[in-house]
């Protein structure tokens, strides 16, 4: 059985804990709106206040520069705003739940991989979803177990122990089980796949020891982990997303037709080469204040 964030004690120094005492009851206060008035409200506290002190919509301005150089300097500063606002959008819906899990349920899920997905489930087949951060990817999980998929997560541990704690708490309120990276949550992971259990995994961060490969226009180091085990455990490898609708509360939720078997890097190239279509048709939804290229 995965261990849950109740199971993990928090830990970390004493600047870590008045850290997320102070985050905790700034999302805490904002809980305290109704949700349809929450989310904008924090998304535009997070464009306006969050994002300038953390130096988020800088980053946000770089990155967009280095990958269109031609775009000009008003429309950068533009579109850099509307992403730290999503960023903070997707952050209140997360610890929002029940009520944003519930609101999943609406969600309208579509795409070429259902049938395929549909047809892993009835056979136990493991499947493996790859995603990005793009849009809400926890949409697209909610919405995919709130029809009994029960897709689990795999996330990378934030330094902040205590924060950690109810971060992880946030995902396995969208469905368990969740595995940190990691030596003890990747074994895990592997025997949840060996039993024919289905995970997402975001594969657009950096990875220290990934393979390059072109992340629009500029190499990325990035993690071929989740075709390595697509391969070795013959698991399904779908990617999916969960893309905002006009600014809104709601998603569409679709699966791309299955990534076919062949290598690692050929797959994860795919995978990639989809993540990039979406974000050329929706700049404003990925999370572009990553430091994605390093």
């Amino acid at each position: 059985m995965a261990e849950t964030a109740e199971d993990t004690p928090a830990t970390g120094s004493p600047a870590d804990w008045l850290v997320n005492k102070a985050l905790r009851g700034f999302i805490g206060a904002a809980r305290v709106l109704p949700y349809g008035a929450r989310i904008p409200t924090f998304g535009k506290i997070t464009r306006h206040f969050i994002a300038p002190l953390a130096g988020y919509d800088k980053r946000a301005q770089k990155n967009l520069a280095m990958v269109w150089p031609d775009m000009p300097a008003p429309a950068r500063r533009a579109l850099a705003a509307r992403v730290c606002e999503n960023a903070g959008r997707v952050l209140m819906e997360n610890y929002s739940n029940p009520a944003f899990f519930a609101r999943a349920a609406n969600f309208p899920l579509s795409g070429p991989g259902l049938p395929a997905l549909e047809e892993a489930r009835a056979s136990g087949r493991a499947v493996i979803g790859v995603t990005g951060h793009f849009g809400n990817y926890e949409a697209a999980r909610a919405a995919l177990n709130t029809r009994g998929f029960h897709f689990g997560g795999l996330y990378r541990p934030m330094t902040n122990g205590f924060f950690n704690q109810h971060y992880v708490q946030t995902m396995e309120a969208v469905g368990r089980p969740v595995f940190p990276q990691g030596r003890r949550g990747t074994m895990a992971f592997i025997r949840h796949l060996k039993a024919g259990g289905m995970l997402i995994i975001l594969h657009d961060v950096h990875a220290w020891r990934g393979t390059p490969i072109s992340f629009m226009g500029h190499t990325a180091k990035t993690a071929t982990s989740a075709a390595e085990m697509a391969l070795r455990y013959d698991a399904l490898m779908l990617p999916l997303y969960g893309t905002r609708v006009d600014g809104g509360l709601d998603y569409r939720v679709e699966v791309e037709a299955p990534i076919p078997h062949s290598d690692a890097v050929t797959m994860t190239q795919t995978a990639t080469r989809s993540l990039e279509a979406r974000i050329e048709d929706n700049p404003d939804q990925w999370f572009w204040i990553h430091r994605r290229w390093k």
